[in-house]
């Protein structure tokens, strides 16, 4: 390891051997934090939090604090961060609470810019972007390959949906379904990310199926459950590229932004 000097790491905790820290950062006794790691100068990383594999997290972010929900009474619920992340600065990840899961949960392969908030008992998935100012309340859940432009909020226990993008400044107030951008304050549907999935080699054919979707929900006067009921019906044909709908549809609670 290569500790600076000014570093205070506790004993108790689990640092892979080749994991670099730097200068004033403070690492509690109930932190684990995996090979090829490299955490900057003037870190917090407390709690019961475990971070993964080849992670960069920059100076002054605040890991696995206490949630900010009055009802937490000290249990010990957990953070819990991936493999292949980048944190920018001053980002601020809480851990769960007794109320849910008790996890706060980031997967891998995520690109977190600076000043991002996550609140406790989110779940974020993997190949995520978050702008810079983008915050998440309690509870709220982003699919895989979710994009949140900067200063977007989420109100909490939203579900944004795989593929789905927001751009500036969004507020965020219901569910977002997968592919679908979103503007505004508050937000509403805006297309489908067609250029996004272009680039993660969706087909012409899948981007029109999704497109076809997208129609079905928004443009064809259908009510929300004659319109899941199409989605599903065309997902279980055999058109993998639906698929994120019937994920979403599974757990959609708070209705969908219109």
């Amino acid at each position: 390891m290569a500790i600076h000097p000014t570093a205070i790491v506790d004993p108790k905790a689990q640092i892979a051997d080749d994991v670099e820290i730097g200068p004033y950062t403070i690492i509690g006794p109930n932190v684990s934090i995996g090979s090829g790691s490299w955490v900057g100068p003037h870190v917090v990383i407390e709690g019961h939090t475990a971070i993964g594999k080849n992670n960069r997290i920059f100076q002054f972010c605040s890991l696995g604090a206490q949630p900010q929900d009055k009802k937490y009474a000290g249990e010990p619920t957990r953070l819990e961060i991936g493999d292949n992340n980048t944190i920018r600065e001053f980002c601020t990840f809480n851990t769960g609470t007794a109320q849910d899961a008790g996890v706060t949960r980031v997967g891998n392969d995520n690109w977190v810019m600076a000043y991002v908030h996550v609140a406790h008992d989110c779940q974020v998935g993997n190949n995520v972007i978050l702008a810079n100012n983008a915050t998440l309340a309690g509870h709220v859940q982003l699919g895989d390959w979710v994009i949140l432009g900067g200063f977007t909020s989420v109100h909490q226990f939203a579900i944004i949906g795989e593929h789905a993008m927001t751009a500036f400044a969004s507020a965020v107030a219901q569910d977002v379904p997968p592919f679908v951008t979103a503007h505004g304050n508050r937000a509403v549907p805006s297309g489908i990310n067609a250029e996004g999935m272009k680039r993660r080699g969706f087909s012409a054919e899948q981007i029109r199926r999704v497109r076809g979707a997208y129609k079905t929900l928004y443009r064809q006067g259908l009510s929300f459950e004659d319109a899941k009921a199409a989605i599903l019906a065309e997902a279980a044909a055999g058109h993998d590229e639906l698929a994120p709908f019937t994920r979403f549809f599974g757990q959609s609670a708070r209705g969908i932004i219109r």
